[in-house]
């Protein structure tokens, strides 16, 4: 198995710590030299502590679990013989509470967006490949809140 590392730095920008009036901007340092601005979620901490424009963690988590589902939807049509031309997923993450009352992401929706050069799967097949690509996500497989699917296909009604 494998081990994936991530950096997180923050420094106190000479604010007072203690009256929670800090900011909450910080940085991802990924294993592959990637760097991202991060933020508390602007729902969680007002600004000017918070920074809306910059990537929050519950954003990330929605992200990464359709990224995911993308990337082994698209090994299984690769499989299949299906083309894919395009792919896009405008998924939602819905904050909640849990049966002890904590706050969490309890359902995050996944929503991809197919085109496909030449024949396409059927209807049948290509939800499959997405039940597929579900049951296959090292993610999917970590969480324990409900991940469902609305898949389509772009630019063919008949499999939507």
């Amino acid at each position: 198995m494998s081990t994936h590392s991530v950096r997180i730095e923050w420094r106190r920008d000479g604010a007072r710590f203690t009256d929670n009036r800090y900011s909450r901007v910080h940085d991802w340092s990924f294993d592959g030299g990637a760097r991202i601005a991060a933020s508390s979620s602007p729902h969680v901490v007002r600004t000017p502590f918070s920074d809306p424009t910059l990537v929050d963690p519950e954003e990330a988590f929605v992200a990464s679990l359709a990224s995911c589902h993308m990337l082994w939807f698209l090994s299984l049509a690769a499989e299949r013989g299906w083309t894919v031309d395009d792919y896009s997923d405008d998924a939602l993450g819905h904050m909640g509470t849990d049966a002890n009352g904590r706050e969490m992401v309890t359902e995050v929706v996944l929503r991809p967006r197919v085109r496909f050069a030449g024949v396409a799967p059927t209807s049948g097949e290509f939800h499959a490949a997405h039940a597929e690509a579900h049951d296959r996500c090292f993610l999917a497989n970590s969480v324990k809140s409900r991940i469902t699917h609305e898949p389509a296909i772009e630019g063919d009604t008949d499999h939507a």
